[in-house]
Parts: C-alpha cells; sequence; structure tokens
C-alpha cells in the first residue's frame, strides 16, 4: 500500500509548485480502484481586501459584510491545483476539466476571518465515456466548520466497466431575467486569484489550437455575475445554504450572454446561455434547507 500524500501550506499554493509537478516524471496511482489518499491543509488563511476587491469587481457580486458563498470556492482553488497536478494523482491534470460543484455555507463567514482549509480526495466514479473524481474540501472558523465543497472533475477515457451515470443537471424552463456581453479583461486578475493560469483561460492564439473560438473565462468567475445578477431578484443572502452548479461549456470573452431564472419552493434555478445557443453552458440550483454538516458530503 502507497504511503497517503499529506500536503501543508502556510500561504497560498503558488504556481510554479503546480508547473514543477506537472512537468516532473513520476510514476502515477493505478487508474483503477478508489483515488489515492491524498490531503491538503492550509491554515490561518487570512482574507486579502485587495484580492476580496478584485474577486467583488471580477465577478459582479455587490460588496457584502459577509463573504458570498463562491469566495471560499475561489480562493481555495490553489489547493485543488495542488491536488490535481501532484504526480501521485492518477489522472494529469491536463486531461481533466471541472464539471460539477456543490457548494455548502453553514454560517456567516466575517471578512478578517482566519479560515483553514482542507482538501481531500472523494469518490471515483467510472461513467460509459469516462471517469468522475471527486475532492472534498471544508473551511473552519474558530474550530468550527463554516463552509464546504464537493468539487468533480471528469476525464474522458476508457477506465473498465461504467458502474454509474452522468448526475443530470435540471431543466430551467424560467424567463430571461439578465443580458450582458462577458467582459474581455481581467482573465490574468482572476487566474492569480483563483491560482489557475490555464492558457486556455488566457490566449485566443492558443484556445484556438484546441479547437475552440478563442479564450474563455474561469467558471468560478462566470458564476460569480450569475449570482450578482440573480442577486437583484432576491436569491442570494440564505444561511445556511446550497449551491449546485454544472459546468457544460464555454463561456467565451465578449460572448452575449443570457441568464434564465425559475423559482421552485425552497430553491431557485439558473441557467446561463451563451450568444444564441439553446443548450445552457452553465445550470445552477441554489437550495436552502438546514444543512447537516455531519451527512452533506
Amino acid at each position: 500500500m502507497r504511503t497517503p500524500v499529506r500536503l501543508s501550506y502556510r500561504a497560498k499554493p503558488s504556481v510554479i509548485g503546480f508547473m514543477t509537478n506537472i512537468a516532473r516524471p513520476a510514476p502515477r496511482a493505478p487508474r483503477d480502484g478508489p483515488l489515492p489518499d491524498m490531503q491538503a491543509h492550509w491554515r490561518g488563511q487570512r482574507i486579502s481586501p485587495r484580492d476580496l476587491a478584485g474577486f467583488f469587481e471580477l465577478s459582479g457580486l455587490p460588496a457584502s459584510e459577509t463573504l458570498p458563498i463562491l469566495y471560499p470556492h475561489t480562493i481555495s482553488f490553489p489547493m485543488l491545483m495542488a491536488v490535481l497536478s501532484h504526480p501521485r494523482f492518477p489522472v494529469p491534470i491536463w486531461n481533466v476539466l471541472q464539471v460539477r460543484n456543490r457548494l455548502m455555507q453553514h454560517a456567516p463567514i466575517a471578512p478578517d476571518a482566519a479560515l483553514d482549509f482542507s482538501v481531500r480526495t472523494g469518490e471515483r466514479r467510472v461513467l460509459e465515456k469516462g471517469l468522475e473524481m471527486d475532492l472534498l474540501v471544508s473551511a473552519e472558523a474558530g474550530g468550527r466548520v463554516v463552509w464546504e465543497a464537493v468539487d468533480t472533475f471528469y476525464a474522458r477515457g476508457r477506465f473498465g466497466v461504467a458502474q454509474a451515470a452522468v448526475c443530470p443537471s435540471p431543466n430551467v424552463a424560467g424567463t430571461t431575467v439578465a443580458e450582458w456581453r462577458l467582459p474581455a479583461h481581467g482573465r490574468w486578475r482572476y487566474g492569480r486569484l483563483s491560482g489557475d493560469l490555464n492558457p486556455l483561460h488566457m490566449s485566443d492564439g492558443y484556445a484556438r489550437r484546441f479547437g475552440y473560438s478563442g479564450a474563455f473565462t474561469h467558471p468560478q468567475r462566470i458564476i460569480g455575475q450569475c449570482l450578482g445578477h440573480l442577486g437583484a431578484i432576491g436569491a442570494l443572502g440564505h444561511v445556511p445554504m446550497q449551491l449546485e452548479t454544472w459546468i457544460k461549456g464555454p463561456v467565451f470573452y465578449g460572448a452575449r450572454l443570457s441568464l434564465r431564472a425559475e423559482a421552485r419552493a425552497a430553491e431557485q434555478l439558473f441557467a446561463l446561455h451563451v450568444d444564441d445557443d439553446a443548450r445552457p453552458a452553465i445550470v445552477g440550483r441554489f437550495v436552502t434547507p438546514n444543512i447537516d454538516r455531519e451527512t452533506s458530503t
């Protein structure tokens, strides 16, 4: 049995570290069987007022007295990059796509809170045409878990006999609540904030080499813009709350965007459409139950 991987950080994991791991040849964990036991910890994370202001500006969310549910997701993303780029992770990071997130906020988080982040490997599911892998994230403040996430990544290929089906996204039959054009600026600023400097988010020329019409934005940023528009119609502000998102396609810089929303009892659905595509690029669902922290993941 291989030794578990334990990573510990006193500051944000660096992009240089990710690139070193990616370039360093090393034996990977087997592609079959459970994910290797990997954990990363970042204790005493202090929120930078400059980073927070940049997050609000780039995401379009209104500034508030407490952190929005998406901010811990963005600021902890470098830890996910550290795990995904580690030589022991069974699939190379360049073959992995972020496809789904489930974020849970259990209590308000003050902007000056000291947060202890943890990331660990979760479930592995073999699909008909690929593999899904979960990374589980939590944030503690004052010894209490205040925020959690399940981040799901997908790798295309054959990994054995299919054991699961893709988690379906909800159908959103609501009305259009907002239309705007995605700005082309801010891609490097958001990349430094989230730790994700993938050239597909930065360079139009690079993205075209891989068959895209141009570079496309980080999922966290565009989801934040959706939340900003939904906040104007009362979808935000619930604690505890849960936000699920399905990342179904790229959202290109400069594209015309249309946001549809539909309210249902204790949940609100939304779908983001790019240009004239009838298929949504982002689908989301707010749920505002009394989330049980001990069974949420």
